[in-house]
């Protein structure tokens, strides 16, 4: 920190230009104070000299009045008041100032709400316990702002007084933003909306949906990691996927799940790495690692899994909802990556557990989000990168002799902190593509195949194979069948009768 002072006037930082001239507040002017090597903030905070207060994607612009006193405690509190909780800043900094100074704040202000919430996330994300007595009167407040992020179930704390309604536990902890978006989508009451349309469809319509989906979201997922899998395998992982829910996530549970996908261990190391891992490419040439995502470091794999394991446990007896905790769960995986082979499919595997073991789903209807995940596979690995980039500058690394990458610092905290509002955002708009438009295409799909078989039923002594090969021709020449099919399969048909069907397959489909 740079003559005792923490703010200045920026027009641009870390890459990040603002909307006008101001002064850093809050977490930023704290980032860039004390130099913190942490994923900058989505939102950053900046003083403007005008009399406005307004936001931008990236800026949330107060006037004059909103500027905090130039000192630690004056920006921590703005930081608490109106950015929310950023764990990983917050244990930079604790790690960073003295154990003093912040003794010293919470003893002047002992009972302040600020200070009440200083003291609990110092003692609570460094685990050590200040030379401060126990709080023995005073009303309990809340941890987290709920008009900020959403908050988890609420634990009380005696010695601060405080509610710690932080959604995980101090080994994994993420947490998601109350944004616009989300509160939009939160209010469409999505699982109630899919439970009233499921309840009027016929049982067998139903379970046959059900089936498809099941396959289609197993193929999907081996697709968006460019597989294409023997149908016997693709049947297998949908097997495991149906039973979504039913069994408790743990470590053996994953470690299951991942023998179910690979199969065959004569190249795949099983279980959880013993060795760093990335995502990326190798130079053709050299074989140096070109990493866009780098894994946690495999001496951390047991504590991550296990907070995330516990975070799990802790949200699906609770009231959260159930996609951001699902957004939580299965993005947390993803990027902790704790398998050589398999974590893309487990990662999307999680979704359907979360969301069947918080009810979001009847059980029995597969939530087929990998197939609404593959149509948009640009802005899944965005979403991706959004978490991945900001994050390979802090990492420090270095090739070993099998072209693999070693992790040189401790990496651990931007595994288990991390702000996963833009992942919750897009999976909540894949949950609703399936609800609104997925699940109710193939619904009425199947109701119309089912209307096309007994018109045929009535004309034609037709085996079911031999229809089902009639409806596909028929999809495949966009209602006609090609002169290929005329000729062959179906060359018994007559011109007349051909016109017939093709005519009620267009009144039937093209509705």
């Amino acid at each position: 920190m740079k003559n005792n002072c923490i703010s200045r006037s920026v027009t641009v930082f870390h890459e990040r230009i603002t909307p006008e001239k101001g002064e850093l507040a809050g977490y930023g002017a704290l980032i860039d104070a004390f130099a913190l090597k942490v994923p900058i903030p989505d939102r950053l905070s900046l003083i403007s000299k005008k009399t406005r207060h307004y936001d931008t994607e990236e800026w949330a612009v107060f006037t004059p009045r909103h500027s905090p006193k130039d000192d630690l405690f004056s920006h921590l509190t703005f930081a608490l008041k109106y950015e929310g909780l950023e764990l990983n800043v917050l244990k930079s900094l604790f790690l960073t100032i003295d154990e003093n100074e912040i003794t010293k704040i919470i003893t002047s202000e002992p009972t302040g709400q600020y200070s009440r919430r200083i003291w609990f996330l110092y003692e609570w994300l460094l685990n050590k316990k200040l030379d401060i007595p126990d709080l023995k009167t005073g009303n309990f407040i809340d941890l987290i702002n709920p008009k900020l992020q959403y908050p988890g179930p609420s634990e009380k704390s005696k010695r601060h007084r405080v509610n710690n309604n932080l959604p995980g536990v101090r080994s994994f902890c993420p947490l998601i933003r109350r944004t616009k978006k989300l509160e939009q989508f939160i209010e469409l009451h999505l699982s109630k909306k899919l439970e009233a349309a499921l309840s009027k469809i016929q049982k067998n319509i139903l379970l046959r949906a059900s089936a498809f989906l099941l396959l289609k979201d197993s193929k999907a997922s081996y697709a968006i990691e460019g597989e294409t899998p023997p149908q016997n395998r693709a049947q297998r992982w949908g097997r495991a996927i149906g039973q979504a829910g039913e069994k408790l996530i743990s470590k053996e549970e994953f470690f299951r799940l991942q023998q179910i996908i690979i199969e065959s261990d004569r190249f795949v190391k099983m279980g959880f790495r013993k060795e760093e891992g990335f995502v990326g490419e190798h130079d053709r040439t050299t074989g140096t690692p070109i990493p866009d995502h780098i894994s946690a470091k495999w001496e951390d794999l047991d504590t991550l899994m296990q907070g995330l394991i516990d975070t799990n446990n802790k949200l699906q007896d609770s009231d959260y909802d159930a996609v951001l905790a699902a957004a939580i769960i299965a993005f947390g995986f993803i990027f902790i990556h704790p398998f050589v082979d398999g974590n893309g499919r487990i990662h999307r595997y999680l979704i359907h557990h979360v969301l069947s073991k918080m009810g979001f789903a009847n059980k029995g209807m597969i939530f087929p989000v990998s197939s609404v995940i593959l149509e948009r596979i640009d802005e899944y690995r965005e979403v991706l990168e959004t978490y991945s980039i900001p994050r390979m500058n802090l990492i420090d690394w270095k090739k070993t002799a099998d072209n693999n990458v070693e992790v040189l610092n401790n990496t651990t905290d931007l595994y288990r902190y991390f702000d996963a509002t833009r992942q919750a955002e897009f999976l909540y708009s894949c949950v609703r593509e399936t609800v609104d438009v997925t699940i109710p295409e193939e619904v009425k799909y199947l109701k119309n195949f089912d209307r096309m078989k007994v018109f045929i039923e009535g004309q034609f002594d037709m085996p079911d194979k031999t229809f089902a090969l009639l409806i596909r021709f028929l999809e495949q020449g966009h209602g006609k069948l090609s002169k290929r099919a005329r000729s062959n399969e179906f060359k018994n048909l007559s011109q007349d009768e051909i016109v017939s069907i093709e005519n009620a397959y267009a009144d039937i489909f093209d509705k």
